[in-house]
């Protein structure tokens, strides 16, 4: 189990324990923000850990602090354009979702190519996104993002020429392209997590991630509107080809454009280098680093377990939304009778819900930690999808009201996944802490996408080899496990992200 004793153990000193992460008091020598060569500026902007009331008496605030807005964020301009950049990443997956299925249908593929064709975008993600968290670290965010929406302005391109092509495998790769270029989830919250107080983060994070969510559940209406004004139409502008397929792809490169345009004239390069020296450590924070060191049954440290936990959770509530992602559009058409564009409509109403409920994360955990927010957020969400499970097929004469596929798409997209996975990426980021974030977010979004590739694979395998509704059940026991780790392992996890 993963909760441990807190307290001390008697005759013990907290400061003869190894730090997990050797951290000088705020600001640290030698660290940097801002640009390299302006290294003696002494513009490091990193927050410093908790409240203000949580610092000791002699702490001295840098000078460097004054750079902060009220509301504690070092660079609004950057941080607007990093919401951007994770826009039109996951704007990527959601104005292709009405699509794909009817795209693979003409290709002439069932649904377990439909299983590939998703979960290939985020083999692109798993494969690229450790890379490019460690560049963020060795060669800046701007080099970093710069280069990686290049490639996603290659693989819109691509995808664009699919229908001409008419090869399933050609989908896949162009999907796989796609995805290396918006590999970079773990690059822009470590950048969010550097600019920002822990005290803050969650709410920060939330936004960032309000817009990463309404760009995979609110964009689907501009793929539902291109397939709706666009159906059984070709248009042929010199080289280009625009139909319901390929115009959807044109409209994301111009926005990969546009993000170019801004990365390269408003964004300014960031780096960090490590700092030298020790530092007085504040008895909170070498409490922490006691709790964080000790050694699990698996021989792991309760820090390492903790950081693998979080991991896991991504992996369980990314990939039970990675199912719908897959087989929405399919389960809409052969239960509920609705069509494509009707269906993402739906998806896209209740993903601004979802949107507006990011963003009162801020709110919400001034009532709530971020435990009981991830609790409830996957309660709540597996409740929407067990609901489903009952549900016989048109087909076999069922009349399934389109009121019971609003509520549980609500219940779903509107409240449970965003509140509670959101509330995951809070808390991963916080018990990372003041370390380097680069690397290990581009993990955690690895394993994110490892999920969008085995859940879809394996929901298309059930659904084609059993039933829709099968993989209902098998989403709901996998989020039920999920909740009882969190519970289990709450104190902590508390502990360790204070």
């Amino acid at each position: 189990m993963l909760n441990a004793d807190l307290s001390t153990p008697d005759g013990s000193r907290a400061d003869d324990i190894p730090a997990v992460d050797v951290t000088p008091t705020f600001p640290p020598a030698d660290s940097t923000y801002g640009n390299r060569a302006k290294v003696e500026d002494g513009a490091y902007v990193q927050m410093e850990d908790g409240d203000d009331q949580h610092q000791p008496r002699d702490f001295a605030q840098s000078i460097a602090s004054s750079v902060l807005t009220a509301d504690g964020l070092a660079d609004p301009a950057g941080f607007w354009i990093i919401c951007f950049v994770v826009l039109i990443g996951d704007m990527n997956r959601g104005v292709l979702f009405p699509i794909m299925w009817p795209l693979v249908e003409e290709l002439g593929g069932n649904s377990v190519w439909l299983g590939y064709a998703v979960g290939s975008f985020s083999f692109g993600r798993i494969i690229a996104s450790p890379s490019l968290g460690k560049w963020s670290i060795e060669k800046g965010y701007s080099t970093t993002l710069v280069t990686s929406t290049t490639i996603m302005l290659v693989g819109c391109v691509l995808f664009a020429q699919v229908y001409r092509v008419g090869s399933l495998y050609y989908l896949v790769f162009s999907q796989v392209v796609l995805g290396i270029g918006s590999a970079t989830l773990g690059v822009t919250r470590a950048y969010v997590a550097e600019i920002t107080a822990t005290r803050q983060r969650t709410t920060y994070i939330a936004a960032l991630t309000a817009v990463q969510y309404g760009g995979f559940t609110v964009t689907p209406i501009f793929g539902a509107l291109f397939s709706y004004l666009l159906e059984d139409k070709r248009y042929y502008v010199g080289f280009f080809v625009f139909d319901q397929f390929s115009a959807a792809a044109y409209f994301m490169a111009s926005l990969c454009i546009a993000t170019l345009f801004l990365l390269l004239t408003g964004f300014q390069a960031r780096y960090r280098t490590q700092p030298t020296g020790k530092g007085k450590k504040s008895q909170r924070r070498m409490e922490q680093d006691e709790v964080a060191n000790r050694v699990t049954f698996a021989g792991i440290t309760v820090y390492n377990a903790a950081l693998l936990g979080c991991m896991l959770l991504n992996v369980s509530t990314k990939g039970s939304i990675g199912s719908f992602e897959t087989m929405g559009i399919s389960f809409a058409e052969s239960h509920f009778g609705l069509r494509p564009a009707v269906a993402g409509t739906i998806v896209s109403i209740n993903g601004l819900v979802g949107v507006s409920s990011l963003l009162s994360m801020g709110y919400l955990g001034k009532l709530l930690t971020d435990i009981q927010m991830i609790i409830g957020g996957i309660t709540v969400c597996a409740i929407g999808i067990i609901s489903f499970a009952s549900l016989q097929s048109v087909e076999m004469g069922a009349e399934n009201s389109i009121v019971h596929y609003i509520i549980g798409i609500f219940m779903i997209y509107g409240v449970g996944y965003p509140i509670g996975h959101t509330a995951v990426i809070g808390l991963f980021s916080k018990v990372v802490g003041r370390r380097p974030q680069g690397t290990l977010q581009g993990w955690f979004a690895s394993a994110g996408s490892l999920a969008r590739i085995l859940f879809p694979v394996m929901s298309g395998y059930i659904a084609q080899y059993d039933d829709i509704t099968t993989v209902f059940i098998v989403l709901f026991v996998n989020l039920v496990i999920s909740n009882i780790f969190v519970a289990m392992s709450s104190r902590t996890l508390n502990a360790l992200s204070q």
